[in-house]
Order: structure tokens, then sequence, then C-alpha cells
């Protein structure tokens, strides 16, 4: 910026297995959406590896980082990105389209999901005629529609009442864990925090600490010494 050089990550060493359910977990301004879009190749880093089975996503271009994404990736947003002119089952169906799927197979594929998320009889509805909750539910949907093997959430429930929230965090995780997908969840919130097996704390563009959970315990297995 100018003159200012601004570190937005700094010697980030990271593994993430499949089928972990991990939470990059941070306060605003500490780097975890940042890393995340990098894991994503939302944004690429200056300087380092991003590597997602086996391929080297920091080195894709435009046209072959939305290929992979295609391929591999969902995405949670908080503010549930829908197409407001577009149904929930038009919006759930729209990933399948880019793949190439007949519209008949895709609309099976999209009611189950929908019916998965509890929202069977909301198929026809858009947007505007949902509560937060529902139009998070179709986000949800939509994510898992492709049956990716990795999922970013990013704040998933931020927009959401405390009920609300632990009904959409429960179905992220049952889902992710009936396919075994691997789920990267960026939060702010402990208790959305709690909902991983691994806790990987970031503070100024640094991991600060890493922990896992063990039944109802964490594990400190690593801290930053300063």
């Amino acid at each position: 910026m100018g003159q200012e050089k601004i570190v937005a990550l700094d010697n980030i060493n990271l593994e993430i297995e499949e089928g972990e359910i991990c939470c990059l977990f941070g306060t605003s301004g500490s780097g975890k959406s940042t890393l995340l879009n990098m894991l994503a190749g939302l944004e690429k880093p200056t300087k380092g590896t991003i590597k997602i089975k086996n391929k080297r996503v920091d080195l894709l271009n435009e046209s072959q980082l939305a290929t992979f994404r295609q391929k591999h990736i969902g995405f949670v947003f908080q503010s549930y990105n829908l197409i407001p002119s577009l149904t929930a089952l038009e919006n759930v169906s729209l990933p399948l389209i880019f793949q190439g799927m007949p519209k008949a197979k895709r609309e099976i594929r999209a009611k189950e999901m929908l019916k998965a998320v509890g929202l069977s009889k909301r198929m026809h509805h858009k947007p505007k005629e949902m509560s937060g909750g529902q139009q998070q539910r179709v986000s949800i949907a939509r994510a898992f529609v492709n049956r990716p093997k990795i999922l970013f959430a990013d704040e998933p429930t931020g927009n959401l009442d405390t009920h609300t929230t632990i009904e959409v965090m429960d179905m992220i995780r049952d889902i992710a864990r009936k396919y075994n997908q691997t789920l990267i969840i960026v939060s702010h919130d402990p208790e959305i925090a709690d909902y991983a097996n691994r806790i990987i704390t970031i503070i100024d563009g640094n991991i600060h600490k890493i922990e896992v959970k063990n039944g109802e315990e964490r594990e400190i297995i690593y801290e930053r010494k300063e």
C-alpha cells in the first residue's frame, strides 16, 4: 500500500489431512480469511507453495483454477451469495451445469441435497422468500451438490442466530463426515471452532497455537514462542 509493506501471512507452514475438520481461528485482521483465500486459489501468495492433491495451486492460471475448484472445492460464505432471480432448486443446480450434467440428473441431485438440508418444501422459493437460515441451507446444499473433496466455510454462521447456528454447523459437519470430505472453517467464534478436530489459532499472520480435540478435551500440540 504505497510505500508501506503489509504482511498478511508470515511463515505459515501447515498440512491439512484428507477428511479432517479444521478451523482457522482468530480475531478480525488476524489473516485467517486471507489464508483461506490462498488455500482456495482465490488469491495468490507473493512467496511460498500451496499444494492440494499434489497439485501446485499457486502456479495455476485463472482458467486452470476455475476447473480445479469446479472439480474439487465447495464454498459456504457468510453472505450466502445466492442468485436472487433463481429458485432454491436452480441455485443448487448451478454448479452441476458447469460440469456438463444433463438437466434431469441435475435436478435429481439438487433435490436430494435440498431434502438433506430440510428444504424439500422450499425448492421453488427464491432467496427473498426465505429466512436467513433457510438461505444458508440453500448455500450449503449448493456447496455440497457436486460432492467436492474440500469444503471451505468462511464465517458460515455470522449472520445467523444461536439456534440456527447450531443447526447449520451440525448439518455441515454431518454431511462432510458422511462423504469423508475435508472441511476448513474460518471463524472468530470459539463455539464454531469447537466443531473442528484441529483448531489453528492465527495472530498477526502467524500460527500462534494448534489444538487437537480428543473427546471433549483439547490438547495443545504447538504454541509459538515469541
